[in-house]
């Protein structure tokens, strides 16, 4: 006896299966009652039976007992189950409780059955061990001590089984939604074929309101979002599986043929079905999502590069059609691709301190006194300066974005306090901003603690954004945070009016103190009188307005000359003087200042 347990104790340890630790006691202890037939059924949280092992019964036997509901006359296991008590019964033949089940056991010789309940640790019944008798009889005393130590083995084992399948379970599971989570999806996209393509694909869903509505109802209303999207998701993609990979990402692999053939009537079947207002926590929601999606396109093409790509039509979809969806083509890579890696640019740059501030003057057309600067990041590699074109995709980051702004700013307000110190008047300094510079609602403040740690009036700041930002889908962020900027004394400039939407309607419905004239415009002075005409005009109505006008991109004297006629009083280009670094510039304004001290 003690030989049995120590084996089978040491099956479990070594975490050999439930069957075989099973069957190996079967046949241990068949062996040492060698007129009985064992048998071990596991009994699961619904009641239901399923066989482990029953080495020396037919197959078609125990595959006739799985799914049984136990019950007090379900046979002997399925009694004993049911009362959790040992059920002896000594003649299946004529005993009620085999009734429905004794044209199975009686043709193979089975004439009596003895079960005994398997019971865990906290008392529930988790299984069955019986012995089946050729003999119409019932348990020796030998066979009851034999049986009660294999019950308490079978404990043991069914128990270590179960606690190792609810350590899968929760490593493949998420808690929250009770779908697959990202171990899951990495396991089941590392088992996909690649060898056929067309045969999968992904869809990326990312929940766009998630943020919004945690800030909003708070995070219990945002749990109902999720899982209320969960629910949805894995709905509208039925039969093909759902994950979880993220706290507001999903993944659908689908593999079904009609859905792949079809990928936008699948990504629609999920927005339609999200579209739905859902009650969360009491608050009525409309869950939103963008979707991005990948097929499996070229032999040889790993799961990796699919679940890349479907991430890249997600970020493209985010910016070009958020709420809808993108299929991924090969630009959509190589725009991402190029976006990664000014990021990366941009980010090591920021690390390794080699950002620089160039400033271009802007001059006063009539006297061609310096009146300020805008301040144009650069950034060193080796002997090369990038200028700003050659990372500006790197601006689309939020993370990137808002720390190279910070940087910039503080380097500005540095250099600001140098000039003051050496007593060079500068009037103003324009800074570029992005979209992402103003989410988070932060950045009066943040500007705010920059000035004043450098001693810099917010007066003598302008923050420069471009038509796009200003009219964007940030637009209410924006404005909002304008104002409270022109509050400070921070002058706002619409840079490169004319390169985007060209509205004068954007004149009178943003807080505006400058305007800046794109380039485009300067450029066409001397040969178009359309453009001269909507130059002149425009300086007539931000006159009107008291909106300052600059002209960006003057090159020629003849521009010059035609942008003062028409009553330009400011102006900034090559003709004047190129982006300079901050002692270039600190030269020039030297320069002007013993000019006018001779004056």
């Amino acid at each position: 006896m003690l030989e049995l347990q120590n084996a089978i104790l040491e099956m479990v340890a070594r975490g050999e299966t439930l069957p075989v630790v099973a069957d190996q006691l079967c046949r241990r202890v068949e062996a040492l009652a060698p007129d009985a037939l064992c048998s071990v059924l596991e009994v699961d949280a619904a009641g239901i039976l399923h066989p482990i092992a029953s080495p020396s019964l037919p197959a078609h036997y125990s595959e006739a007992l799985d799914g049984l509901m136990i019950g007090p006359l379900v046979g002997s296991c399925g009694s004993a189950a049911y009362l959790a008590t040992p059920v002896a019964v000594l003649d299946i033949e004529h005993d009620p409780r085999w009734a429905e089940f004794a044209s199975l056991a009686l043709p193979l010789g089975l004439r009596a059955c003895w079960s005994s309940p398997i019971i865990d640790g906290t008392g529930t019944v988790v299984g069955t061990f019986a012995f089946y008798y050729r003999d119409r009889r019932g348990p020796t005393a030998n066979e009851r001590l034999l049986v009660r130590t294999c019950v308490h083995l079978c404990s043991i084992a069914i128990s270590h089984h179960r606690w190792k399948s609810e350590q899968k379970r929760r490593a493949l599971q998420d808690d929250q939604t009770g779908l697959p989570n990202r171990s899951a999806f990495g396991a089941a996209l590392a088992s996909l074929p690649c060898d056929v393509p067309g045969s999968w694909a992904l869809l990326v869903v990312d929940l766009d309101n998630l943020k919004i509505v945690n800030d909003t109802f708070g995070h219990q209303a945002g749990d109902h979002l999720i899982e209320t999207a969960a629910k949805r998701i894995a709905g509208a993609v039925a039969p093909d599986k759902t994950y979880r990979v993220g706290g507001d990402e999903f993944v659908a692999l689908v593999q079904a043929p009609a859905a792949l053939a079809d990928l936008k009537s699948a990504a629609d079947a999920i927005l339609s079905s999200l579209h739905i207002p859902a009650d969360c926590g009491g608050h009525l929601v409309v869950p939103r999502a963008t979707i991005g999606g990948a097929l499996l396109a070229t032999k040889g093409h790993g799961p990796e590069r699919v679940r890349q790509n479907a991430d890249f039509a997600l970020y493209h979809a985010k910016e070009t059609s958020r709420g809808g969806f993108v299929l991924y083509w090969d630009e959509i890579g190589s725009k991402i691709t190029k976006r990664l890696e000014a990021i990366r640019r941009v980010d090591a740059a920021l690390c390794d301190d080699r950002l620089l501030a160039h400033y271009q003057p802007v001059y006063r057309l009539d006297t061609r006194e310096i009146v300020g600067f805008e301040a144009l990041c650069r950034i060193r590699e080796g002997d090369v300066l990038l200028p700003t074109q050659e990372f500006r995709e790197a601006m689309t980051d939020l993370a990137v974005a808002t720390a190279l702004t910070e940087r910039m700013l503080r380097r500005v307000a540095a250099d600001m306090r140098a000039w003051d110190e050496l007593g060079l008047a500068v009037g103003h300094v324009a800074i570029n901003l992005c979209s992402a510079d103003f989410q988070g609602g932060k950045l009066a403040q943040r500007l705010s603690a920059i000035l004043t740690a450098e001693g810099v009036s917010p007066a003598r700041l302008m923050l420069e954004v471009t038509e796009a930002v200003a009219m964007g889908s940030s637009r209410p962020i924006i404005l909002a945070q304008a104002a409270m900027l022109r509050e400070q004394g921070v002058r706002i400039a619409l840079d490169g009016f004319g390169s985007e939407f060209a509205s004068l309607v954007h004149l009178v419905k943003l807080p505006l103190d400058v305007l800046k004239i794109d380039r485009a415009f300067v450029h066409k002075l001397a040969d178009d009188s359309v453009s001269r005409a909507i130059v002149e005009g425009l300086l007539h109505l931000a006159r009107e307005l008291k909106i300052e006008v600059i002209a960006d991109g003057v090159e020629t004297a003849e521009q010059a000359s035609l942008l003062q006629a028409a009553g330009c009083r400011l102006a900034q280009g090559y003709l004047l003087a190129p982006p300079l670094d901050v002692a270039a510039a600190t030269t020039l304004l030297a320069n002007q200042a013993r000019q006018w001290s001779v004056a």
